[in-house]
């Protein structure tokens, strides 16, 4: 199977159009038509109806594979040109809420111990890190989450570290009824609304359903959201330690029981020299 007519069958398979999967792949709309018929060719079986676009049983199978032979393909060739990168480069990809000034100071120490150093920084929502990470596109990936105080966060990857541990509170405004409160169980908040970031907070992975969203927050600024909060379009969760910072501009909290904030660290494959001294503090006390 060739890997550009799997690429082709993820566009359309994740689209759910020939029409967007050729936008997004910048083909025209009967090349993409010509490659899915390749590939089921290849096959010997239909993988998508046309009428709607849909995923047939076998398509539904092939996605399974396809998504995560791209992602191999990808590491394979990342790793390889790791051969031929210069040393002394590093690329963190990080969570918007994966930040801290622990990180700051481990990248300030890192640079300081080597003057050559090239740094780049990513932010980017959890999905793209981890993706990143997979693939090679940078050594460090940095995400963060939501769970119970003894589970992991539910990555793909497996080999994620746990270097950071807080409370989890939902902001809300300083004049809220809810300030003030000793905790707040998530499932009593339903007929709140909320804020959906989808790059910081997003509601889908929160541990619970039904949560209505009010406003939705496209962007990434950590500020930018807690200014929404706290101008009462909405409520969040977010880590203990970010609320406190932010309750100086009208933001309150109330904690959340039996739920942390945790942030892991993603290795890639073959990433050493900085990447190994970076994991090393950040893993370390």
């Amino acid at each position: 199977m060739d890997s550009n007519l799997l690429r082709t069958f993820v566009a359309v398979a994740e689209t759910g159009s020939f029409s967007a999967a050729a936008q997004r792949l910048a083909y025209t709309q009967s090349a993409v038509s010509q490659q899915i018929a390749a590939l089921e060719a290849d096959l010997g079986t239909p993988l998508l109806t046309r009428r709607p676009v849909a995923l047939t049983p076998a398509g539904v199978r092939l996605h399974r594979h396809a998504t995560l032979l791209l992602v191999r393909l990808a590491a394979a060739r990342a790793d390889v040109a790791r051969a031929t990168v210069p040393p002394g480069r590093l690329i963190v990809g990080l969570t918007p809420l994966a930040w801290s000034p622990r990180i700051s100071a481990a990248l300030a120490r890192i640079r300081a111990e080597s003057d050559r150093l090239s740094t780049r920084v990513l932010v980017a929502d959890r999905d793209r890190i981890v993706t990143a990470a997979a693939t090679g596109e940078i050594d460090i990936g940095l995400v963060d989450g939501f769970a119970a105080p003894s589970d992991p966060l539910p990555l793909p990857e497996a080999g994620a570290v746990g270097v950071a541990e807080d409370g989890a509170t939902v902001a809300v405004p300083a004049g809220h009824p809810l300030a003030g409160r000793a905790s707040v169980e998530l499932a009593d908040l339903a007929d709140a609304y909320w804020i959906d970031a989808p790059a910081v907070t997003p509601l889908s992975r929160l541990p619970v359903d039904g949560l209505r969203s009010g406003l939705r927050y496209e962007g990434s600024d950590v500020t930018v959201l807690t200014g929404l909060i706290a101008a009462g379009h909405g409520l969040a969760l977010l880590p203990t330690g970010v609320v406190l910072q932010q309750g100086r501009t009208g933001l309150s909290g109330v904690p959340v029981p039996r739920l942390v904030h945790r942030v892991e660290l993603l290795r890639a494959a073959g990433a050493d020299g900085p990447a190994t001294r970076l994991s090393e503090l950040l893993a370390g006390p």
